[in-house]
């Protein structure tokens, strides 16, 4: 297990196959592609959960602020196709990342022991990066909830601290 990267710490690189926001199919996005733009990577469990979904559609409603200052990727290990589908249903103007591997998960340090009604098992917790243009980790919000996910994101991208 990773530990999560800090404030002032640098993102750890990636790449991973990605589907909407501009990507089509069979296609790859890294963070090293996108030096010089500040990128919000959001963390979440599971595509069309009732939280997920929530705060894909907060992003979705803020669209229009959030694009003007930064590329954001959604990123959990549900596969290709079932992003395609989320994304469809819900009209989300952003890509999501696939991380069927967990590589992503693990590298970020958000693959984490969880417990449900007594039962262990492991996922991915819910938790947000903002980037800066030279990959430096410049904000981090672990364990977010969903409805107050998308003033935190727009907090820290108008508000960008050195």
């Amino acid at each position: 297990m990773s530990t999560q990267p800090q404030r002032g710490e640098k993102a750890p690189d990636f790449e991973l196959p990605v589907i909407g926001g501009g990507y089509g199919e069979n296609e790859t996005v890294s963070l090293a592609e996108h030096r010089g733009s500040t990128v919000v990577l959001y963390f979440y469990p599971k595509d069309a959960t009732p939280g997920c979904t929530a705060q894909a559609c907060g992003i979705r409603d803020a669209w229009r602020e959030i694009s003007a200052h930064a590329r954001v990727f959604g990123v959990s290990i549900d596969p290709i196709k079932k992003h395609r589908d989320f994304l469809a249903k819900y009209d989300l103007p952003f890509p999501l990342i696939s991380d069927e591997e967990r590589s992503m998960v693990e590298d970020y340090g958000v693959w984490v022991e969880k417990k449900l009604y007594g039962k262990v098992y492991y996922g991915t917790e819910r938790t947000t990066f903002v980037i800066d243009g030279e990959g430096i980790v410049r904000a981090v919000f672990p364990k977010v909830k969903p409805t107050a996910h998308v003033d935190l994101v727009l907090e820290a991208l108008r508000n960008p601290q050195d």
